[in-house]
């Protein structure tokens, strides 16, 4: 979905994708976005939306609709705009690795296998183990990331995680359902773990404390670029590590995260690589690096 902000001819774009894991439709996205567009039309600014919307998906639209509109007004660059010291430049991103059978996703991992950086779709179904060996036998230089996507329980995190950590496996990414996330307080962590359900905006931190190691930041979950800045610096100070992330979307969704994945530890911004055809001008790919966008595309 495409939020569009205008101010005589100048508009500003901003791209969100609704999630149903956060009880969000495109039908009620519209509903929010609707719901504050006399407020927008009245000066509401990028600060006021932070208590106007709640953190998701409508906000991250009209806020990244908001950023290009000043960016473009103004003729400064977003990345001005948002405090960063230089220009954006290139990030290498993971390539996602859909859920599959073991055989399948070893396949695609052999057809990947000169990428730097895979991520690895799990389920829980018992077959995850045979999934990461095969994948790590026909990849054997990328990178991997696991995302078990809320999918184990206690007893087959503490039987995947030090297995994983031999397969080298360099980050486990939720194992747990983020309601149940506490039981991750105490137990060994042979390989780091990220919170992706489990943190949204600033204020979930102070739950991810003694659990995790590494925050995921998505702008649909964390209802905008604004938000997701504040986000990224305030994890930052508690120690955290940085993974920049996305739903899947088009350039027009990925150029905002760019300013905030510039210098972090992870970037998942491959959203346009596994779309039939992304939208033009897109973002530059060049097998797993990320150019920053044009201008004319956002910000």
């Amino acid at each position: 979905m495409v939020a569009t902000v205008r101010d005589g001819a100048v508009v500003g774009r901003g791209e969100c994708v609704p999630y149903a894991r956060y009880g969000e439709s495109i039908d009620s996205v519209v509903e929010q976005i609707n719901g504050i567009a006399s407020a927008i039309a009245g000066g509401l600014d990028r600060d006021g939306l932070l208590a106007a919307l709640p953190a998701g998906a409508a906000r991250n639209a009209v806020d990244c609709a908001l950023w290009d509109l000043e960016a473009k007004r103004s003729g400064t660059p977003a990345w001005k705009l948002a405090g960063l010291a230089a220009a954006p430049g290139t990030v290498t991103t993971v390539y996602t690795l859909s859920v599959d059978t073991p055989e399948a996703m070893g396949n695609a991992a052999a057809e990947n296998a000169a990428r730097p950086l895979l991520k690895l779709k799990m389920t829980g179904d018992g077959l995850d183990l045979d999934r990461v060996t095969r994948i790590h036998a026909n990849a054997p230089k990328a990178r991997l990331v696991v995302d078990a996507n809320e999918a184990w329980d206690v007893a087959t995190y503490r039987d995947l995680a030090p297995k994983l950590a031999g397969l080298g496996v360099e980050m486990i990414e939720q194992p747990l359902p983020a309601k149940d996330d506490g039981g991750l307080i105490g137990l060994e962590r042979p390989v780091p773990l990220c919170a992706d359900e489990s943190c949204h905006d600033t204020a979930t931190l102070d739950a991810l404390a003694g659990k995790y190691d590494t925050v995921n930041i998505k702008l649909d979950k964390t209802g905008g670029l604004t938000e997701a800045l504040r986000l990224r610096a305030e994890a930052e100070r508690r120690g955290f590590g940085i993974m920049v992330g996305c739903m899947i979307g088009t350039s027009l969704g990925m150029a905002p995260g760019m300013l905030v994945a510039q210098g972090v530890g992870l970037v998942d911004l491959d959203a346009p690589l596994l779309l039939a055809k992304d939208r033009e001008p897109g973002m530059r790919y060049d097998g797993s690096v990320v150019y920053p966008a044009a201008a004319e595309l956002w910000g």
